[in-house]
């Protein structure tokens, strides 16, 4: 429906349905819509049912159909359904729709000098569309975004093998493309962050240009921690001119532009200071080294916010850096309980997520800053900072190899991670080796039930809505890209459900009741547990009434809380000491 803000007058448009998009053209002559249509399924989730994509005028009256696509409930791992999909109005044309399409099946695997392309229609939309550009790779067009002027469309294309990210330039309106810039999409370090936008008079938002220049922000992470940025990166020439950038002693990030490109919205914190805001003035150009601000910064304080925690900025923190067995580099946060004394060994949290990487050299990369502002929220595992807990925070787990194959070496790998973390605590003299516990939610509650199956480094678990038989997703997970079919033997070996009798480690397990994720359906807590406790050991299952995979309710985050300090309580801290 269309209402006037000003009189209320409500128009109702076309008849009831289940519509997902409704988005007029530009000029306001057109309305893009999809709606879905059955045959309904709980097999698939809604975005793959089936739907019809049409242009309406203004009046909801059909102007031409686009596409009618089926339920996409045979699309292969990792692949994506047949047909136009991400259809979208150019915003700066007055009514031209564009889309994405597969050229494989959507099958990543099939051999095909092309992925997907791109395709245009123009009103009156009764014409053939044209096709605008060919991608070698999988677009993701989350990704791209449209320039103000010159047909200008910056497209990402993902490769699957290599895991690199391509950014393209394309002209729409001259029919030329390039290659921009690519990277290692898990490299951290050399990231140039995400392109600003703005609006344009019609509403419609396109990149945030000087010239011929885009702007970006990013975090700026380096060995020592994140350093947020503000670029300028000249389209032609690719060249960056740094603008800003965070001083080492705290967390300064770029917010918004404020009246004009030389004033922005600046939030700055560090770890003993309350995050504020500036508004901050970029002055005259200066020599700088390489990746820092080449101009002034002065800022003027908008905000005067007040520490709402002052006793938390006892809590001393730090990035440590370590080394694997292999050599591969590693890192974790180290935080410590108000009132520390030095040399104290204490009970340790470690809490981690696996992730995967195909470069050894990134899977070391440091993740966060020391700089943040500290706050606790939610039923995060540095509450156990406040019972006398050290906490390992954003531990890295890396798995490393090809990414077609590297799930075959996932429990050696973690093994050798959680046990350079373990050492590295007990060598700083801030964890007692006797009193350590793993903490994980997801994938990391899956690396939680590995970890105690196949390692006598931690006293007790506690593990959140994770996965535990990974037969139960027999055409992939995570990032493993093979079906159980193929190989059957790594699905077994990563599910500590077929390990649950070598558990000898309390563990408690917790999961919402109404869990949607398709990989951590609640089942998978409730099999688990009844696999560790009939082999013996000591588990409790803790379901949260009408929580989803992860939990909202004050009294679902409170309980959550208090189950996890009792286990740990009970089971770390004060656990009997082992017998030599």
């Amino acid at each position: 429906m269309l209402i006037d803000p000003v009189t209320g007058q409500i128009q109702v448009i076309g008849k009831p349905a289940l519509y997902t998009t409704a988005q007029f053209s530009p000029d306001g002559k057109y309305l893009l819509i999809k709606r879905l249509i059955g045959p309904w399924s709980h097999e698939v989730a809604r975005w793959r049912f089936a739907s019809e994509i049409e242009i309406w005028d203004d009046k909801g009256t059909l102007v031409a159909p686009i596409a009618s696509l089926p339920l996409a409930d045979e699309v292969p791992v990792h692949g994506v359904p047949i047909g136009p999909r991400v259809v979208f109005w150019r915003p700066t044309a007055p009514h031209s729709i564009f889309w994405v399409e597969a050229l494989d099946g959507g099958d990543p695997v099939a051999e095909s000098p092309h992925r997907d392309r791109i395709m245009r229609l123009e009103a009156p939309f009764t014409s053939e569309p044209q096709e605008v550009f060919r991608a070698e790779h999988r677009i993701q067009f989350w990704r791209s975004a449209w320039g103000a002027e010159k047909g200008t469309l910056m497209l990402t294309q993902h490769e699957r093998m290599r895991m690199r990210r391509y950014v393209w330039l394309l002209d729409v309106d001259n029919d030329t493309a390039r290659l921009w810039f690519d990277l290692d999409e898990k490299d951290r370090y050399k990231d140039p962050g995400i392109p600003l936008f703005r609006p344009l008079p019609n509403g419609r938002w396109v990149l945030h240009q000087k010239g011929n220049s885009i702007y970006f922000r990013g975090k700026g992470a380096t060995d020592q921690g994140d350093r947020p940025f503000l670029d300028l990166k000249d389209m032609d020439t690719g060249k960056v001119e740094r603008l800003f950038r965070c001083s080492p002693d705290s967390y300064g990030q770029f917010i918004a532009f404020y009246n004009d490109e030389e004033h922005f919205i600046l939030r700055s914190e560090s770890a003993v200071n309350v995050p504020n805001y500036y508004l901050a003035t970029l002055g005259e150009k200066i020599e700088a080294a390489d990746s820092e601000a080449s101009r002034l910064l002065t800022r003027v304080p908008i905000t005067h916010f007040q520490d709402p925690m002052p006793e938390l900025r006892g809590i001393k923190k730090q990035i440590v850096r370590y080394t694997r067995k292999d050599g591969i580099p590693l890192s974790f946060k180290l935080y410590l309980p108000p009132n520390y004394k030095e040399g104290t060994a204490l009970p340790t949290v470690l809490h981690a997520y696996p992730r995967e990487y195909s470069n050894a050299n990134i899977a070391g990369q440091v993740r966060g800053s020391s700089q943040r502002f500290m706050r606790l929220h939610g039923y995060s595992s540095l509450f156990f900072l406040l019972n006398g807990y050290a906490v390992l925070y954003q531990t890295a787990m890396p798995m490393i190899g090809d990414p077609e194959t590297v799930y075959d070496s996932f429990v050696p790998q973690l093994v050798a991670d959680a046990e350079a973390a373990v050492a590295k605590a007990v060598e700083m003299g801030v964890a007692d080796p006797d009193r350590i516990g793993i903490i994980g939610h997801s994938h990391g509650g899956l690396m939680v039930g590995n970890l105690l199956a196949h390692t006598d480094l931690f006293r007790a678990g506690i593990a959140r809505s994770g996965s535990y038989n990974k037969t139960n997703q027999p055409f992939g997970f995570q990032s493993e890209r093979r079906s159980l079919f193929e190989a059957r033997e790594v699905y077994l070996n990563v599910s500590p459900l077929f390990f649950a009798n070598q558990i000898n480690e309390p563990i408690l397990i917790i999961h919402g009741d109404d869990d949607s994720n398709p990989g951590t359906l609640t089942l998978q807590s409730e099999v688990f547990f009844e696999a560790i406790r009939g082999s013996g050991g000591t588990a409790k299952l803790v379901l949260l009434p009408f929580e989803d995979h992860g939990y909202r309710a004050k009294e679902s985050v409170e309980h959550v809380l208090w189950e996890q300090l009792q286990w740990f309580e009970k089971y770390v801290k004060n656990a009997p000491l082992p017998m030599e």
